[in-house]
């Protein structure tokens, strides 16, 4: 992969090959700023439809986390299918539709409806855009180009509450889906520029495998959404956790016996990859409490508002990009490993500054910015490094179903953290810090489980 004995290529080729990766990226950092970036419209939502209870408002971010996971997976083979450009197409078009469709909702129910076709359109984005980045560019340049493509994903997931806070308090909540629609239009005109074919002529994901995998995650969202209010041990609870366990168990074991399955699951019988979907799922699982935790710490704690929260998280969003943009290079040289462990250990060493010194006063200067800052390199790190080894640890023609099946372990990881955290937090009272500090700890535990996976992982980079 020494790029000094690659090929120079013509200026022109390399100007289109950055404004491919930046149209990849772009949809990259659309689908994964949606995840985060409406945490803070829950108020909003509730006083524009009058009547809605709290549990109903938040499901904006739940049918979207929802939908999102489920469709991850067969998305990455629907490329791998149709074509990276057209599926990009498609993902993007849907997108921007349903943008606007939440946009100018006149319900609750309505917005539901188009937040969960939402997220379907953005498990189309994911696996498509890195498939255009890995595909369309040199081998000797993929590390480089996966670190580009993993900024824009670690700045989008980490800034989410900084640009929700902004638009929610200058604009109000419909701003959050009509910023989509004039960055969606932009990335499919460039679009335009990504090279036709990819097509393998496999046949299309087992629509009744989509259906398990869709029904379970949803059943298990549900549980874990509603299981402070139904009790933990409730008939209820225990039916969508235990139900929904059971059909994405199913999902998978009739994916075992399908030509054209709905979960690629014997990609896992590559070891490089099946490590690298452990360490995300462990990731999403620390990752997703942790970017809501501060928010709900500096809120409840801290006595900030939301713009103020937002605002609060961006020093992070920032150093999380530029981490993750420096660490494809060193992947390159070095591999996976250093970066995935490095970045896991910082990450953890954050951690553990909140669990035995989160102060109870505001200390932004001298406790929140530092601790940020560690937490961004460690999150860049890891995101390019797990991405990484999980796209290159297959063959060309699989980057697409192997990036959505590594970014579903992410989304189902991120949903049991948060039920972890909703335990830990529940009732809740005044304004100690103790709770928090619990779901800190969790978090690094997560964490520490990303180094030790990351340990034994070797990637051999097929081409």
């Amino acid at each position: 992969m020494a790029v000094e004995t690659a090929a120079v290529a013509p200026p022109r080729a390399v100007e289109r090959e950055r404004a491919v990766l930046l149209v990849a990226a772009g949809a990259a950092f659309l689908a994964l700023l949606d995840t985060t970036v409406a945490n803070l419209a829950v108020a909003d939502v509730r006083t524009d439809f009058a009547g809605a209870s709290v549990g109903a408002a938040t499901w904006i971010i739940t049918i979207y986390a929802v939908t999102f996971a489920a469709f991850l997976a067969p998305a990455g083979r629907v490329a791998d299918v149709v074509g990276r450009r057209t599926l990009m197409l498609a993902g993007v078009g849907a997108f921007t539709a349903m943008s606007l469709a939440c946009a100018v909702a006149p319900s609750l129910g309505v917005l539901l409806v188009a937040r969960g076709l939402q997220g379907a359109a953005a498990a189309a984005m994911i696996p498509a855009s890195l498939a255009i980045v890995l595909v369309d560019t040199p081998p000797e340049r993929r590390a480089a180009a996966i670190g580009a493509w993993s900024a824009a994903g670690a700045l989008a997931a980490a800034a989410g509450p900084a640009i929700g806070g902004v638009l929610v308090d200058a604009l109000g909540w419909r701003a959050l889906f009509l910023v989509n629609i004039p960055f969606g239009l932009a990335i499919l005109a460039g679009t335009r520029l990504v090279p036709a074919g990819g097509a393998n002529r496999g046949r299309l994901p087992d629509a009744g495998g989509i259906v398990l995998l869709g029904a379970g995650i949803a059943a298990v969202a549900l549980g874990i959404s509603q299981g402070t209010d139904w009790g933990w041990s409730s008939a209820q609870t225990l039916l969508c956790l235990g139900g929904g366990t059971l059909a994405v168990g199913a999902a998978l074991r009739r994916s075992m016996g399908r030509a054209a399955p709905a979960v690629e699951t014997w990609l896992w019988r590559t070891r490089s990859f099946a490590l690298a979907n452990l360490a995300s799922l462990l990731y999403g699982a620390a990752l997703f409490p942790w970017l809501l935790v501060g928010v709900l710490f500096l809120i409840q704690v801290w006595g900030y508002s939301p713009l103020e929260a937002g605002l609060a998280m961006t020093p992070g969003a920032i150093v999380a990009s530029i981490v993750a943009l420096k660490a494809g290079p060193i992947v390159a040289r070095r591999g996976v490993r250093p970066v995935i462990v490095g970045g896991a250990l910082v990450l953890a060493a954050a951690g553990l500054l909140c669990v035995v010194a989160l102060p109870e006063a505001p200390s932004f200067l001298t406790f929140w910015l530092p601790v940020g800052v560690l937490i961004g390199v460690g999150t860049g790190a890891i995101t390019t490094g797990v991405s990484t080894a999980a796209a290159l640890s297959v063959a060309p023609q699989r980057f697409a179903a192997a990036v959505g099946l590594n970014q579903t372990g992410r989304q189902v990881g991120g949903a049991l953290g948060v039920a972890v955290l909703a335990a830990l937090l529940d009732g809740r009272t005044g304004s100690a810090v103790g709770p928090f500090a619990d779901v800190y700890l969790f978090c690094t535990l997560a964490t520490l489980a990303v180094a030790a996976a990351a340990m034994w992982l070797v990637l051999e980079e097929k081409t």
